[in-house]
């Protein structure tokens, strides 16, 4: 072929020579002489296929070509040649091959990778070009750095996309065997073994339940033990190899030592022999020595396939296994007792067995021990710090409920007291008009009592009683159970209490304490609305027409309202005093129309300023700023709950119910408190008031509780939950 001249390769840009390369055509777009452009398109049209580049088409697509070639073999007579068969991958993505033979076993060659991957050029004289797809066909051969390989056929994926290359396939060749290893395999299948092999395949047992194990509950009863006490065992049988192992389960404070197993794993012989083989007789093989030590004092030994002199022995399977079986371990006999649930689906897939049924084998228990009795109470110290003492050696204080006092305590604007008004049920006309504030606190259920002071009576009030816990009365005082105390669903309104031989009527309660009750009413059944309803339809239903009568007759005016008077007297004929006043009470605030709590805003404030004044508050320009940052629209008001949690966050000495009345003085029509005036007219200093004009009304301080009024009750609703509505 005719050569163009190197010197065409070179040309000039700005005046520099340099080289253009061998693609670059001569003038006019025409080839040099000698030289070959190659083609701007494949063998497809032009827009055909996708634009994704080859690296991203054509990614973890191979063409897998099968092929051999001829080796010689020039030092060897037995084979002149070799026939390898190898594999040729062909990549796609970027044109490069690799070439891999299979190992085989005990071939003595290096086997493997032959060529590894990459762009394989072609055999002179074209070795500026590589091989590209084109290159490649059944039953043609093909040259890779000197060595011949003829491919013979190929896989499915590669023959169809030939196909759509328009490649047209040959059919596939034939694959030669290489004749040296046709010879050595007529070797191998004409000889016969001198020592034939005899196989236990236990592969296939293991594999199928490697990790499957039966387990059964038994006992053996040992008669040489001292107090012939049965000992509880478990036992797994493996069935990977059907293997035993047995471990005693160990009760505590037996005396007995803790052993890891009471027989280790192996297989369990079904009958003990009189004595210990010795190693060696019993082997899965028997071999004979057929020459002794004639020959060179080395003997021959052949597989006895007769088993002449073998033992046999048997062992347990697990066909053997099954509740109330007796096995013989070792000269113990053991009693199968129970099994857990895989073994029993075991049983019932394989065997079909269906009965399950436990023995019994456990020894009954221990006799009950004895009730602990406390001797009673000596009279020293209180009756939880004498039982403490009798609880041990060391001497501990009684524990106190921790989360009760927790729970119960005052947090916030929640008091957890509640409070009664009570009189002393007694006959003398002096101590008749007496009356006492009972303070129950839930945290510690311990109850105080304060008399409040009246003018003109002649009794100085105060602290009554301190608080404690109070027994109630008719208990034995030395005794060894504990006393009983007042709890505080002991107190009600129109509860009789006896504290420390004073008997209290209790006749009213605070606004709290009713809130409380009714909130709590599973703990309270005298507050349950539900529970007063339910008792008082079973009394009153029989009678329905004519308690209907009766409450429109206590209403002349038809205004669906009766008085809390009126209301009480028919509910007390109706249940025959079955009703505590407490549940009477309860009835009227759930049906009755409450009366708005007014007061004089100049008399609230003046109060509240004095009781400012007495705990030397101070804080109103801090308390003015917090109230500012809060209102984040710079309204001037805010709600009142954050009013409230504000003034609380600052320790402010007022009652809740309080600062409640004076929040709601300062209300707009949109219930949003200014929060300005509400401060100014707290502030005693800028704004003090008189402080003659905080006498009017001293009750208002007392400690007294007083519930929110009842104006009156709508009967009504009341009667169309008891008796349905009237046609």
């Amino acid at each position: 072929k005719e050569k163009f001249h190197k010197s065409q390769l070179w040309g000039y840009c700005n005046n520099v020579a340099m080289l253009v390369g061998e693609g670059k055509p001569g003038i006019g777009g025409e080839p040099l002489p000698g030289q070959k452009l190659k083609p701007k398109y494949s063998m497809f049209p032009e827009g055909m296929g996708t634009d994704a580049p080859a690296w991203v088409a054509f990614d973890k697509q191979v063409l897998s070509f099968d092929a051999y070639f001829e080796e010689e073999v020039p030092d060897k007579n037995q084979e002149p040649y070799r026939i390898r068969h190898c594999k040729i991958y062909f990549y796609l993505e970027d044109d490069t091959i690799q070439v891999l033979e299979p190992r085989l076993k005990n071939s003595g060659i290096n086997q493997g990778t032959i060529v590894r991957r990459h762009r394989i050029p072609l055999p002179p004289p074209r070795e500026d070009e590589f091989y590209t797809i084109d290159n490649f066909n059944i039953d043609t051969e093909i040259i890779f750095y000197g060595r011949r390989y003829k491919i013979i056929d190929c896989d499915q994926f590669t023959k169809n996309f030939l196909r759509k290359m328009g490649i047209k396939l040959n059919p596939p060749a034939d694959r030669p065997d290489d004749p040296y290893m046709r010879e050595r395999q007529k070797i191998l299948d004409s000889m016969n073994p001198l020592r034939p092999y005899e196989r236990f395949d236990t592969l296939g047992q293991f594999l199928e339940h490697d990790g499957h194990v039966l387990r059964f509950f038994c006992v053996w009863d040992d008669p040489e033990s001292m107090f012939h006490e049965p000992r509880e065992l478990v036992l797994h049988y493996y069935l990977a190899d059907d293997t035993i192992d047995i471990k005693e389960i160990v009760p505590v404070n037996s005396g007995r030592d803790t052993v890891p197993l009471f027989l280790r794993r192996d297989k369990l012989p079904k009958y003990a022999p009189v004595g210990l083989y010795q190693p060696g007789t019993i082997t899965n093989r028997t071999v004979l020595n057929v020459l002794g030590n004639l020959v060179g004092n080395k003997g021959r030994y052949i597989i006895d396939n007769r088993k002449t002199g073998a033992v046999h022995q048997e062992f347990y399977k697990d066909s053997d296994l099954k509740i109330g079986a007796v096995i013989n371990v070792w000269g113990r006999k053991i009693l199968l007792c129970d099994c857990d649930e895989f073994t029993k689906a075991y049983y019932r897939t394989k065997y079909g067995i269906e009965d399950f049924t436990p023995v019994p084998y456990k020894a009954p228990g221990p006799p009950p021990k004895p009730e602990k009795t406390f001797p009673p109470y000596t009279g020293f110290g209180s009756e939880e710090d004498s039982l403490s003492s009798c609880m041990g050696l060391l001497l501990k204080p009684p524990q106190k409920d921790v989360k009760k006092f927790m729970e119960k305590d005052r947090y916030g604007m929640e008091s957890n007291i509640l409070r009664f008004v009570a009189k002393l049920n007694t006959d003398s006309a002096v101590d008749r008009d007496r009356k006492f504030i009972i303070s129950y606190f839930l945290c510690d259920d311990t109850i105080s009592v304060f008399e409040q002071t009246q003018n003109n009576k002649g009794i100085v009030g105060g602290k009554f009683l301190e608080r404690g816990r109070i027994k109630k009365p008719g208990q034995e005082l030395f005794k060894s159970e504990p006393s009983e105390y007042f709890k505080a669903q002991n107190l009600f309104v129109g509860a009789e209490v006896c504290f420390h031989g004073h008997n209290f009527l209790l006749v009213d309660a605070d606004e709290y304490t009713f809130n409380y009750m009714e909130k709590h009413a599973n703990e309270f059944p005298r507050a349950d609305i539900g529970f007063i309803l339910k008792k008082l339809k079973d009394i009153a239903e029989p009678r329905s027409r004519e308690i209907r009568q009766a409450f429109a007759a206590s209403d002349p005016d038809h205004t669906k309202v009766i008085t809390f008077d009126c209301f009480r007297n028919l509910i007390a004929s109706i249940t025959d005093g079955a009703f505590s006043e407490h549940e009477i009470m309860t009835l009227a605030r759930y049906y009755g129309v409450r009366e708005e709590y007014e007061m004089d805003l100049h008399l609230l404030l003046a109060l509240a300023q004095e009781k400012l004044k007495k705990n030397s508050f101070e804080n109103f320009e801090q308390l003015s700023a917090v109230l500012v940052y809060n209102d984040r629209e710079k309204c001037g008001v805010l709600p009142q709950e954050t009013c409230r949690t504000i003034c609380k966050s600052f320790r402010m000495p007022l009652d809740n119910d309080d600062l409640q009345a004076l929040l709601t003085m300062f209300e707009d029509e949109q219930k949003q408190v200014k929060y300005d005036k509400f401060v100014d007219g707290l502030n005693w200093r800028k704004n003090p008031i008189p402080a003659f004009q905080t006498i009017k009304n001293e009750e208002y301080w007392s400690r007294q509780p007083s519930s929110l009024p009842v104006k009156g009750i709508k009967y009504l609703p009341l009667l169309d939950d008891l008796f349905g509505k009237e046609e």
